[in-house]
């Protein structure tokens, strides 16, 4: 009997459906002390000083760049090789994405073409307020390239982290980075021996980003279901993004309806309904507990994909960078089309017929209608993501995945390939 695989399955344990159990028989559901708990132990675990829980890492970019002052018009600095969320939030304020390329050895953000497009922004008069870097499939970008590029051009920088939990990169005393707004915390990992050879210190994803911004969507690392996290070592940026995030009404609003509130209440500013209900903090505040054994078994499911594709010439498989800790949220591989007789769409077509899910991130930005037309992009303007695109297929990868789950995969891959 053949095998079916999903593309992916959520891994939900009893403490979850337990914690959700206990939130509704305790008649309190929307916005309250388990959202509360939920963004403390958030915040603790990546060493952040400040989390605000939301319903969606695109909720937490939005109130970000609303917490940084991005205006209409404003340039915001944007790598093509992404999920809708990371630009479209810019158009939320009529202001001006500015896509950039990506690196081929991580589909992240290419710093060279970055600055090149600021520079050539700058010289058209308009203001480049931040950027986002976005951190593929769960590998950290150049962290210190970007944190560079933004002291140089005076940028905010806002990570889109939809992807990373938990993820680190090796900041070497060499670089003499400079931390902006973070402390030494619980985000910090000490280096495995001979792993890195200089002088240094592993840090989470989100040191030195003014604001990160993380996601609970029902494929993630960790999951609520539907919800997201913004963090920030700016107390200010904090306040803001709490007030914004329910309304703009006046903080602790939620506590008006418990003994130690108020009925009063005051609207500070014309904000949004982005709020986490305890329903789904409750699945969080045991998802995040258990966060390094879901890692553990992402980075060994990721090692089986590699012992066992590895000598096919056909493909080109993901890597852990030097002084860098993978999440493994996604295993996105490349075809090499052309030693094949088949193209991407047939190769998945492939898959499905032996019950294998898969999918495929992404279409770059600059190739949809919607940024073609607005801006007049053309494939060839952001070559490397144009070329790399036809080529990527993303493998099912998940905490609950099998042996012979993996096995299948493989099998699935190979005789997909290897059949005329």
């Amino acid at each position: 009997m053949m095998r079916k695989v999903p593309f992916y399955r959520p891994c939900v344990g009893e403490e979850e459906i337990a914690e959700v159990v206990a939130t509704l028989r305790g008649g309190w559901l929307t916005t309250g002390p388990r959202t509360k708990q939920f963004e403390g132990e958030f915040a603790a675990y990546l060493g952040q000083r400040h989390a605000v829980a939301v319903n969606s890492c695109t909720a937490a970019l939005h109130l970000a760049l609303e917490a940084i002052g991005v205006q209409a018009g404003d340039g915001v600095v944007v790598p093509t090789m992404t999920f809708a969320a990371t630009a479209e939030v810019v158009r939320y304020f009529q202001a001006h994405p500015i896509l950039v390329d990506c690196r081929e050895e991580d589909f992240n953000l290419d710093v060279a073409d970055a600055e090149r497009r600021i520079v050539a922004e700058q010289g058209k008069g308009r203001r480049v307020l931040a950027i986002i870097p976005v951190h593929y499939g769960g590998q950290i970008g150049d962290v210190a390239g970007v944190q560079d590029l933004a002291r140089r051009h005076g940028l905010r920088i806002v990570e889109d982290a939809a992807h990373c939990c938990p993820a680190h990169f090796w900041e070497s005393r060499k670089q003499k980075a400079e931390s902006r707004n973070l402390k030494p915390g619980a985000g910090d990992l000490k280096p495995e021996k001979g792993e890195v050879q200089e002088e240094g210190v592993w840090r989470s994803v989100g040191w030195g980003a003014d604001i990160s911004c993380y996601s609970f969507y029902a494929n993630k690392t960790i999951t609520t279901g539907e919800g997201g996290m913004a963090c920030t070592g700016n107390d200010a940026y904090a306040e803001r993004m709490r007030i914004m995030s329910l309304h703009g009404i006046s903080k602790d609003a939620w506590k008006r309806y418990t003994g130690e509130g108020s009925w009063y209440y005051e609207i500070l500013a014309p904000g949004f309904k982005y709020n986490m209900t305890d329903i789904a903090a409750a699945i969080g505040i045991h998802q995040v507990r258990k966060a390094d054994r879901l890692h553990r078994r992402r980075t060994d499911l990721a090692a089986a994909y590699q012992q066992r594709l590895g000598g096919i010439e056909e493909i080109i498989l993901p890597k852990q960078l030097p002084g860098r800790i993978h999440s493994w949220h996604l295993y996105p591989i490349r075809l090499r089309l052309d030693r094949l007789s088949i193209d991407r769409g047939e190769f998945i077509r492939r898959l499905s017929e032996r019950g294998i899910g898969s999918s495929v991130h992404w279409l770059p930005l600059h190739m949809h209608p919607y940024y073609r037309e607005m801006y007049g992009y053309k494939p060839e303007d952001f070559p490397v993501a144009a070329r790399l695109y036809p080529e990527l297929v993303t493998l099912p990868l998940f905490p609950d995945m099998e042996e012979g789950d993996v096995d299948a995969v493989c099998q699935a891959v190979v005789e997909g390939i290897m059949r005329g």
